[in-house]
């Protein structure tokens, strides 16, 4: 039988999500501890992939397991088992075909900005102080939901099909002295948000033009583009699936029962 996990985990002290030889990986350590507790070898596929240091305030994950367990009991002890910064907040049963990758609809990404030094927020935001205007930042913003082609902000060299990408919104807002910038697509490619963000504080610098922004994109052209901002501000926020789907899935599961 398959399961989905719901997990949240501070990217601090890993590797990014995916498994790395000679690394710490959130992966890494969710098999370990599935693999633990259940007695049995457990290899957890993730919805996607995060890079050094990206937290996730929300991921999902799955693992096939057959033999029944108490879905409860096994959220305690993996809480009491995972490192203080990685917790698993719900397990669910799925159609064995279910993915957290493939059938996932919709993902959201957060950056955030610290405009005032914060000790404690050190390694969850990134302190930026130089004034941006915030309103040609949202136009710009706004003018990615015109374009389905970035490979301009996307990482070269890069093992992918296609460069497109379906956004839904994009925009900042400002919370006294944090600014965040919010945005959602079908698919993200590696390090997309992290460079939008870089060019998009070129545009709140008025170091770039609109009119710039929109070639840039047209260009295709990674090298155009404005540089990727640190790691340690972006989380993954939201995934998003098709509930009615997976419900039908789940009542197919019921009737082999």
């Amino acid at each position: 039988m398959r399961y989905f996990i719901k997990l949240a985990y501070n990217g601090t002290l890993y590797h990014g999500w995916q498994h790395q030889p000679n690394a710490a990986s959130v992966q890494e350590t969710m098999n370990k501890a599935f693999s633990t507790i259940l007695n049995s070898q457990i290899n957890i596929m993730g919805a996607g992939r995060t890079d050094t240091g990206v937290h996730a305030k929300e991921m999902y994950a799955h693992f096939d397991f057959d033999t029944p367990f108490d879905i409860t009991s096994l959220i305690h002890k993996l809480n009491s088992f995972l490192p203080k910064d990685i917790v698993v907040y719900a397990i669910f049963p799925v159609a064995d075909e279910a993915h957290t990758r493939f059938d996932a609809t919709k993902r959201t990404y957060e950056y955030h900005i610290n405009t005032f030094k914060d000790a404690f927020l050190q390694e969850q935001s990134w302190y930026f102080y130089q004034k941006l205007d915030l309103d040609l930042m949202n136009e710009a913003a706004k003018s990615l939901l015109n374009h389905t082609d970035f490979q301009c902000f996307s990482k070269v060299n890069t093992d992918v099909n296609t460069f497109d990408c379906s956004i839904f919104e994009a925009y900042w807002i400002k919370e006294n002295n944090k600014l965040i910038f919010t945005i959602s697509a079908n698919r993200f490619l590696r390090n997309m948000v992290r460079s939008i963000v870089g060019t998009l504080i070129n545009i709140g610098l008025h170091k770039i033009t609109l009119n710039d922004f929109e070639k840039i994109i047209e260009s295709k052209n990674r090298d155009k583009a404005g540089f990727s901002v640190p790691a340690h501000g972006l989380y993954l926020t939201k995934i998003e699936y098709d509930l009615e789907k997976i419900e039908k899935r789940e009542e197919k599961i019921e009737d082999k029962k």
